[in-house]
């Protein structure tokens, strides 16, 4: 495993790769309501960033046809925008984006209530969104990579969700996925020492019921297997000598 790790300039463009990205984030945030489809969604994201001349780095990935994966209850991630699938009153849509900057990716995910959600899935949402910054507790010089993954487990086990296994964070930079693979679940290794310089996405995937997940037919949409709700939550970071800083993050 060849974990790369930034120069000062690689570093500025991906501040600035990640300052975008939330910036789209921000602007589809304020589109989310009953009524809308994801694909409309996908379009209003796909305008953005190519306002700020920049390139959805989702697309045609892999073969993947659109710019976002908007997945909706049960969906996990990976979910393809369709005309026909309207956002309804107390859905949960995640929007997982990314864009490339002057050569440099920036990556981030975040779930949202479709007007008045039930407790149950905010509560989903907030566990999601939390166990992301009780991992980033660890991601600092010195510790390990799966210091990351433990702190996550710690905090969603608490509350009897389910972490989903069979997708995990990644590397990022040149590539949308660069080397390490970083897990959101308990480790028996320690996996790598974190050094100033590497930039890592970070996104815990956490389901209401069990961890279990399948694939649709059309070989993306990953659901869950119990049909029970999904959330997801992910920013780019970099590590640093003191506190990581997340690059997908204006605050």
């Amino acid at each position: 495993m060849s974990v790369s790790i930034k120069s000062a300039n690689e570093i500025e463009l991906m501040r600035e790769a990640g300052r975008l990205l939330e910036l789209v984030h921000e602007e589809l945030a304020k589109n989310i309501r009953p009524g809308i489809s994801t694909w409309e969604l996908d379009q209003l994201g796909e305008k953005k960033i190519r306002s700020f001349g920049c390139i959805p780095n989702f697309l045609n990935y892999n073969g993947y046809p659109a710019s976002f994966c908007i997945s909706v209850n049960d969906e996990v991630v990976h979910s393809i925008p369709n005309k026909h699938k309207i956002l309804q009153e107390g859905d949960i849509v995640s929007i997982d984006a990314g864009l490339i900057y002057k050569g440099m990716h920036s990556d981030a995910a975040r779930t949202y209530g479709v007007g008045k959600i039930s407790p149950q899935a905010q509560k989903l949402i907030d566990v999601t969104r939390q166990s992301f910054f009780e991992g980033i507790k660890y991601a600092k010089a010195g510790n390990h990579l799966h210091d990351i993954s433990n702190a996550i487990d710690d905090y969603v086990s608490q509350f009897g969700f389910g972490i989903v296994e069979e997708l995990v964070g990644h590397g990022i930079g040149h590539a949308l996925h660069e080397d390490p693979q970083i897990p959101n679940f308990r480790q028996r290794r320690k996996g790598i020492r974190l050094m100033p310089g590497m930039t890592l996405a970070v996104e815990p995937m956490i389901n209401l019921g069990r961890p279990d997940v399948e694939w649709l037919d059309d070989d993306w949409t990953v659901v869950t297997e119990d049909g029970s709700l999904s959330a997801h939550y992910e920013n780019t970071i970099l590590i640093t000598d003191g506190e990581p800083e997340i690059l997908t993050l204006n605050r």
